[in-house]
């Protein structure tokens, strides 16, 4: 018979699951109180959450959602969870730059949405620009011609006023 506690975790999980764009399982054994905090605060800063868990309640959770599929041979080890809520890239961005400079933790696999993804699917998210980013970059891309043709525009009346000076300065010479 499940205990109280493990049915609200159970409970808890399968509700940020739920919510979550993306989550991601990671290995985190090596990580220090001080290295886990900063992470955590970071990845709060980046809009997700991160959660140690254990192996059977993910089980457990992920089974209740349909993300079970391939799951069996990551959960082995312990296992620090990342739900992404805002974004699915910036708070996997987080853990793999700060896992740059610490070594740990190493992904092990995640989903996006339903879909399964693998440690090498995962790096390839991590790469991809965030969704500022690419809002951004559609800006840009967007305010490309009008600022051309405002400078198409502006070209005739600057050679109007270049033309007005050298006469002005014609007759001033004379």
């Amino acid at each position: 018979m499940p205990s109280q506690q493990n049915i609200t975790a159970l409970q808890e999980l399968k509700d940020k699951a739920a919510k979550a764009k993306a989550i991601a399982l990671t290995d985190y054994l090596g990580l220090s109180v001080a290295q886990m905090t900063q992470l955590r605060q970071q990845v709060i800063q980046a809009g997700g959450e991160l959660k140690v868990t254990k192996n059977t309640l993910l089980k457990l959770a992920f089974q209740d959602l349909g993300l079970s599929r391939d799951i069996e041979d990551v959960l082995r080890d312990p296992t620090l969870t990342l739900f992404a809520y805002e974004d699915e890239v910036t708070p996997l961005k987080v853990i793999v730059e700060f896992a740059k400079e610490n070594e740990i933790p190493t992904l092990k696999a995640g989903f996006l949405g339903k879909e399964f993804l693998s440690r090498d699917k995962l790096q390839d998210l991590a790469q991809l620009p965030s969704r500022e980013e690419l809002q951004a970059k559609v800006v840009a891309q967007l305010a490309a011609p009008i600022y051309g043709f405002v400078n198409v525009l502006s070209g005739n009346l600057r050679n109007l006023v270049y033309v007005l000076q050298a006469i002005k300065d014609q007759k001033s010479a004379n």
